[in-house]
């Protein structure tokens, strides 16, 4: 079991503070360019990876207004680890770092699709201590700190919320989630295709965002991811955690933010959790 941050360790954050300046920028640089966007707005940054005006302007603005937040801080930013992967290495040192999706699920805010998010989380000495999970079209959020509980919050943003609760346990068979297997080895996938039909539903939104928001809200028991990028899980892992599901890398070990590789699964307590896991990938 990771032993707990000592208290001093954790940033002084106000979570409602954060969560009002995310849908600050969401209001002005993402959701007034939604199905609004002109061919010259998009481009790739790889072969299907795309990036458009709104990612980067809703970068620069997280950006600037976080580290105003926390003074001393920095970020770690999907568009600027594009442009730098050695921006990566900030997740490593000791001072709190800030880790933004400006807009999750890309792809299908170019095609005019409404699943797509905003994540931030913030890490201290290598952990993540608070995490927000903001859905612009639904007006929606899921924030919270370390010990502290996750709690989905609605369009007026006011601090009473409700507290979100994992799916409690259930056979495997019962059981309904994401499963993305696109970035598993062919092999494996082929495996994970046919042993799909081992659980009640496996489903994909191709957005992490509402991935996590379907795990913190009832509507999904577990997610199977094999890329781990910081800016899809961290909040997310810490959100599932605090909701009192299990999050572990697909060797059981612990899941950081500063993880490049290992894959992760998601479940509704430990038990079920090695079930799944034997289910999908045990000969």
């Amino acid at each position: 079991m990771t032993a707990p941050l000592p208290a001093t360790d954790i940033p002084a954050i106000d979570v409602a503070v954060v969560d009002a300046l995310i849908r600050s920028v969401a209001e002005t640089e993402i959701l007034p360019r939604f199905q609004h966007l002109d061919g010259g707005d998009i481009r790739e940054k790889g072969p299907g990876d795309l990036v458009t005006v709104a990612d980067e302007a809703s970068e620069r603005a997280l950006t600037a207004r976080l580290t105003a937040l926390l003074p001393g801080s920095t970020v770690v930013g999907e568009e600027a680890v594009s442009a730098d992967p050695a921006v990566l290495d900030r997740l490593l040192g000791a001072d709190p770092v800030w880790i933004v999706d400006p807009i999750d699920g890309t792809a299908n805010f170019v095609a005019g699709k409404p699943r797509f998010g905003v994540i931030v989380a913030l890490a201290a000495h290598g952990r993540t201590v608070a995490g927000w999970i903001h859905d612009p079209v639904g007006r929606r959020t899921v924030r919270g700190r370390l010990g502290q509980g996750a709690w989905l919050v609605g369009a007026d943003a006011v601090e009473a919320g409700t507290r979100c609760v994992a799916l409690p346990p259930v056979a495997v068979e019962q059981m309904r989630g994401i499963a993305n297997i696109r970035f598993f080895d062919s092999d494996m996938r082929r495996q994970l295709t046919q042993r799909r039909e081992r659980v009640a539903e496996a489903y994909t939104q191709r957005c992490s965002a509402h991935d996590y928001l379907d795990l913190l809200t009832g509507q999904a028991h577990f997610s199977l991811n094999n890329m781990i990028k910081p800016w899809d899980h961290a909040a997310g892992a810490l959100l599932f955690a605090e909701a009192g599901g299990h999050a572990a890398k697909l060797d059981a070990s612990p899941y950081n933010p500063a993880d490049r590789t290992g894959g992760l699964l998601m479940g509704p307590d430990p038990d079920s959790w090695r079930a799944l896991y034997s289910a999908l990938f045990d000969a």
